[in-house]
């Protein structure tokens, strides 16, 4: 999935955005997102969860915005990607 674009549809409204997927990663079962708002080097970054039901057809995805969790998951992004500074 990485360097993939992908739309999400954002809130009630249901505003289309593209995102670019940085890397993925998968702690205590949850699936977690790096994205981007562009393939450039100065990209705004986010960090998405999978709040999916099993049975959902379509995945959904949050921002994390607690900050213990942010953090730690922040970390394991940081340590794939080495060679990379990441902002959020």
């Amino acid at each position: 999935m990485k360097n993939e674009k992908l739309t999400f549809t954002c809130g009630e409204g249901g505003e289309a955005e593209e995102l670019f997927v940085v890397e993925q990663t998968r702690l205590n079962g949850v699936t977690y997102l790096l994205v981007a708002d562009s393939e450039e080097d100065d990209a705004e970054c986010l960090i998405l969860k999978d709040t999916s039901a099993p049975e959902e057809k379509d995945s959904v995805y949050e921002m994390v915005e607690e900050e213990v969790e942010l953090n730690a998951v922040l970390k394991v992004f940081e340590e794939l990607l080495e060679d990379v500074e990441i902002e959020v």
